[in-house]
């Protein structure tokens, strides 16, 4: 992939990208909440950049690039979820992280609890946790870190949504991640089956109809891939919020193991990249076509 670089320059004032419809547009919105590469100044890490860099979903934006093309609303965070991880409530926060007391109640949940919170404690590598800084965070630090970047994000995808059901009475959601290729080693399985190309996560068939994870999941598996559903990933914050079948919103939870598409250690993609963009690129012509025939539209 001679075409790529690595471009970690700062752009405070371009936390999100949104990409609309190049083609007719249909109730589809897809984000990638964490393939952000713009690492602020202000970040004030205590690790490596090789190492920081493993918190990111890599390219996942390009993957699924031609999302507009059919007819889907693409948003992006321009902003590495290392910093502050647009997939959390902005509540999720350990109290001992910071240098002072929070001005509101504060509720870690079980992502916090593995120092992955909000604002992420550390950086796993082979089973290896190192802590992101060393030192306490300023509350107000990460305040400007919630109104400069958490906040135009989750605005940019609620204005997408909104406008999706305003316009066709229903919205369907793809969110879009990837994964290590050692996450069970991360998340401390060793029970755990081989893990698989592609995780589908519903919340255990909460977020979304049944019948439309499925087409995604059986689109996948006959271009080769593996798949499961909610192992290990169920989804996290925005479906959690999104995902409304009763009320015809439906989200889904995407997740691509990495070395499918790059080498996880210099971030640079690999030769399976390219296969996936035109199998992704396929994936929403089908999902497009699954709309249309929609009672919606």
């Amino acid at each position: 992939m001679t075409d790529w670089h690595d471009d970690l320059s700062p752009r405070p004032h371009e936390p999100v990208r949104v990409w609309q419809p190049t083609a007719a547009a249909l109730p589809l919105v897809c984000d990638s909440p964490h393939s952000g590469t713009a690492y602020p100044q202000d970040f004030g890490h205590a690790v490596p950049m090789a190492l920081l860099r493993r918190g990111e979903d890599t390219h996942v934006q390009r993957l699924w690039a031609s999302a507009p093309a059919h007819g889907a609303t693409l948003i992006e965070a321009t902003f590495p979820r290392t910093y502050i991880d647009p997939n959390r409530s902005d509540d999720d926060l350990d109290p001992a992280q910071l240098d002072g007391a929070w001005p509101q109640p504060l509720s870690p949940g079980p992502k916090t609890r593995q120092g992955l919170g909000l604002v992420w404690q550390h950086v796993v590598q082979g089973g290896v946790a190192t802590p992101l800084y060393a030192r306490k965070l300023g509350v107000a630090e990460v305040q400007q870190r919630i109104a400069r970047y958490w906040r135009p994000y989750h605005a940019a995808l609620a204005q997408a949504i909104d406008a999706s059901v305003a316009r066709f009475g229903a919205v369907w959601h793809l969110n879009l991640h990837s994964m290590p290729g050692d996450v069970y080693q991360r998340l401390g399985r060793t029970d755990a089956p081989p893990l698989a190309d592609f995780v589908l996560g519903d919340r255990d068939g909460t977020t979304c109809a049944p019948e439309f994870a499925r087409l995604v999941g059986d689109t996948l598996r006959g271009f080769g891939y593996s798949v499961a559903y909610n192992e290990p990933y169920k989804g996290v914050e925005l479906i959690a919020r999104i995902g409304q079948p009763q009320q015809r919103r439906h989200s889904l939870q995407i997740e691509i193991r990495r070395p499918v598409y790059m080498d996880e250690d210099t971030r640079a993609p690999n030769a399976g990249f390219a296969p996936l963009q035109q199998h992704l690129d396929a994936l929403l012509a089908q999902v497009a076509a699954y709309l249309r025939a929609q009672p919606v539209l």
